[in-house]
This record gives C-alpha cells, structure tokens and sequence, in this order.
C-alpha cells in the first residue's frame, strides 16, 4: 500500500502536466526584476537582499505552506549557511559557487539530523524546538568567538570574482545579478517539487495526516526530506547575504530573523509559491523607507499593514488577487 499513492489514474497524469507546465503570467516576476536592474540602479544593493530573502521566504514556505510544518527556528539553518560561507571566505577561499553548495550541504545536515529528532512531535512541542534548535546555534556561534567572531560578527570575508570574472562592487550590480540567477534556480527547483506527486503528498499530509497514514503513505520520511530540502535552500539564502554583505553577524541566528520571514510569508500568502515574492518585496522595501524617514516607529506602519492583511486579505496579498480576478488563472 505505501506504493498505491505514487500510481496516478491517466486523468490525474495529464491533470499534473497542465498544473506543471509553465504558465506566461508566471514570467512577470522576472520581467519585474530585469526592469528593477535598470530603473532603480540606485538600489540594486537592496533589491540583491530582497532577492536572497525571497529564497529564503520559498525555503520556508516547502515547509509550512504545503508540508504544514510550523517553525519559528528557520533562522538556524540561514544562518548556518551564512555562518558556512562567511568563515570559508575569511580563511582563504573565496569562490561563491562553491561557498553555496558548501552552505547548502552544512545546513541540509543541519536539517537533517535536527529534523530527525523533532519532526517525531508536534503542536507546539515542535514550534519550541524549531526555537531550541536555533537558539542553541546562536549560542554556539557566540561562543566561537575565534572562528565566527561571537558578538562582533564575523569579518575580514574576501569573496572572489564569480567565474573569475565579475567582482562583486559597491553599487551591487553583480550582486544583484547573482541573487537572481540564484534564485531562479532555486524556485525552479521548488516549483518542480511542489508539483510532482512527492509536493502533492506533502499537501496531503497539511490537509490530513491521518488519512495519508492510512494510504500507507510514509509520511514521517517524507517530512523530513522536506524539512532537509527546505534547510538546504535557507542555507543558500544566508550564504547570499553573506556574500554579497561580506559580513556575518549573530542575528542571521535570531528569533527576529526567523519571525520577520515568518511575517513577510503571511503577507504575500502563505502555500502559494509566488507569496513570498510579494511578501518580502512589500516588507522589505517600505522598510527601508521607513527606517529612513521614521526609525523610530516604522514597525507601526508594517504592524497595521499586518492588520489590514489579516482582516482584509485571507490568504495574503496574493490570496486577496486571486479573490478578485479570479478568471485570470493566478499561478498558485
């Protein structure tokens, strides 16, 4: 019987090929992006930081979205892929490329042998071991002084050109096409997996876990290789901001850094693909406006913006899009 739920009916075949085939209103993120490279060239540094964290609002959304896992400890495995690159960087290798898959690999085992420990619970026993697990990093990297730099961040990080070719500069050009070769690649790969009947079942487990235990589906396992896949991606994010800041401070272990991509989510819709672009680009850039011209109380104006959603917007910004133009097919 654990094999019965991957034997798809010809009907349900042709049903994932349409919902997996690639849709023209699903290129208007990038059209967006290439447009943002040449019309705001004054803030491609923070549009560089705004694309590594959409990586990291999708490596959270594999998760909580579609495998229902909710953690408020996403922030260890980012800053477990920062906290990778940076120290490699800062002792003697540079290369970006393999800072990634290095990243990438130190935070999927984190995931991992994490994940193989408290995906056994549930409720908010889990939520507050996502918490321990993250908190313990941060504590470990604060006493690590020697090689993470504890409370004055980890410095003196010398990242090389990529390919040999293309330095990394002050106005965040490079920086900024590299964040979004990255993650394109990593949504493409998200988005094969949410698609294929392994993201199908991972939806089935959110809607009904019972009932994909009695299909025999192996729902623990499972769950954990999303919870690796997950990690994996944060850890890339957070080599992103790394590499492109060139700094690494204890916050990429934080509470605050998990619960911001937690908010920036739930505003662009939560187990939606695509909420987390507008999440994090709605959060992110009236940030820096505000922090700007209002440092001390621009988490107000997010706050209400934050009522309006839950009050207004079901299902995020991108819920709120597809209630009103419905007839347009919005991407799910």
């Amino acid at each position: 019987m654990a094999a019965a739920d991957n034997i798809a009916a010809p009907g349900q075949l042709d049903a994932f090929a349409s919902r997996h085939h690639l849709r023209a209103l699903e290129a208007l993120p990038w059209l967006l992006a290439v447009a943002a490279y040449f019309v705001f060239p004054d803030y491609l540094a923070l549009g560089a930081q705004i694309l590594a964290t959409i990586l990291f609002a999708l490596s959270l959304d594999l998760v909580l979205g579609y495998a229902g896992i909710v953690t408020l400890g996403h922030a260890a495995f980012f800053g477990t892929g920062a906290y990778t690159a940076g120290i490699l960087a800062a002792n003697g290798w540079g290369e970006p490329i393999s800072g990634l898959f290095a990243a990438a690999i130190a935070a999927g085992l984190v995931g991992l042998a994490s994940g193989a420990i408290i995906l056994r619970t549930t409720g908010l026993t889990l939520l507050m071991q996502t918490l321990v697990v993250a908190a313990m990093l941060s504590e470990l990297a604060n006493k690590a002084t020697r090689i993470t730099g504890g409370a004055d961040g980890l410095q003196g990080m010398d990242v090389w050109p990529i390919f040999g070719a293309f330095r990394f500069d002050l106005f965040g050009r490079t920086a900024y096409v590299y964040c979004a070769a990255v993650l394109f690649l990593g949504w493409l790969a998200v988005r094969a997996i949410v698609y294929a009947p392994f993201g199908r079942s991972l939806t089935g487990i959110r809607e009904n876990v019972l009932r994909m235990h009695a299909v025999g589906a192996p729902v623990r396992r499972r769950k954990l290789i999303a919870y690796t896949v997950s990690a994996a991606l944060a850890g890339i994010s957070g080599a992103l901001i790394a590499q492109t800041a060139q700094f690494v401070g204890l916050g990429v272990l934080g509470l605050e850094r998990s619960g911001t991509v937690l908010i920036m989510l739930i505003i662009g819709g939560v187990g939606q693909l695509y909420g987390g672009f507008l999440g994090v680009t709605l959060y992110m850039s009236p940030q820096d406006r505000f922090s700007t011209s209002v440092p001390v109380f621009w988490y107000c104006w997010i706050g209400l913006f934050m009522i309006f959603v839950v009050l207004f917007a079901r299902g995020g910004v991108l819920g709120l899009i597809k209630r009103a133009w419905p007839q347009r097919r919005v991407p799910p």
